[in-house]
């Protein structure tokens, strides 16, 4: 059965539609050897689809999980420079891509999957999942700055913010964590508005996209999804109450690192006096 070939390459694992989208303007995508366009459609059973000359491969194991972005990684499969990404900390095979992207500095909860439908729900602006982050400013702020961040700030460039749920959680030092939920994400957003209320962000962490929670996953960490919790982000009816499967506890990205040092502490000889 034809369908467009953008939702051919996400059920592929190639991203969500509108990046699959980008692939097909920049003339990436090709069917039976001719540059496709834009709203096309094919069948996979009998046309031959490809991208960058590589044959489209048949529909991925779809792929769900929940990782705890660190701070000075990359939200993307790659980096042009070398830089760390957050493909790199998940030693899974597969196309796995990032939705809920994070900026450099920034750490937090960030959904890697396969999932090209629920890439674009979660991310389109007319779905308007909300995004929760806690927010270390370096100043206490006052009333009046908390509600104008409610309301919506002008920036810089002449962009006011939509409105945002913004309180105080807790003092910290000089400054205060702050608990922001907002239905937008442009880049540096948050940053951008704490600079343009004199209130200079020190650290972002997101800790919830749509129904999805960070949890207690530290930085590096990461675990796939239970049933109920992408039946959840779906908009679906739950699968019923799961029971805890010890096998979802969070991977740690240094278990590597522990257990080599581990052996090689092993593996001295004794020092003990005779």
């Amino acid at each position: 059965m034809p369908e467009r070939l953008q939702k051919l390459l996400a059920q592929a694992g190639y991203g969500s539609r509108r990046a699959c989208e980008e692939f097909i303007t920049a003339g990436r995508v090709r069917v039976n050897g001719q540059v496709a366009i834009l709203g096309q459609k094919a069948d996979p059973s009998v046309d031959k689809v490809t991208l960058d000359g590589r044959s489209l491969s048949a529909p991925e194991k779809l792929t769900y999980i929940a990782l705890y972005k660190p701070r000075n990684v990359i939200s993307s499969v790659e980096d042009e420079v070398g830089r760390k990404t957050v493909r790199d900390l998940i030693p899974e095979t597969g196309h796995l891509y990032p939705v809920g992207r994070l900026d450099w500095d920034s750490e937090g909860l960030v959904l890697m999957t396969n999932d090209g439908n629920l890439t674009n729900k979660l991310t389109h602006p007319r779905y308007g999942h909300q995004k929760e982050y806690k927010v270390l400013v370096a100043r206490r702020p006052e009333a009046e700055q908390i509600e104008t961040w409610r309301r919506g700030v002008v920036l810089e460039e002449g962009y006011k913010t939509a409105p945002a749920n913004v309180f105080v959680e807790s003092g910290a030092g000089k400054g205060a964590w702050l608990r922001i939920t907002m239905g937008e994400g442009r880049k540096r957003q948050i940053r951008e508005i704490g600079k343009a209320l004199g209130l200079p962000v020190v650290r972002i962490v997101r800790v919830r996209i749509g129904t999805l929670r960070l949890g207690t996953l530290k930085p590096g960490d990461w675990r796939y999804l239970t049933a109920n919790e992408i039946a959840e982000l779906k908009g679906e009816k739950s699968v019923g109450k799961e029971t805890p499967n010890p096998a979802r506890k969070p991977h740690r990205e240094n278990r590597f690192k522990r257990k080599a040092a581990l052996d090689k502490k092993a593996s001295r000889p004794s020092s003990s006096k005779k």
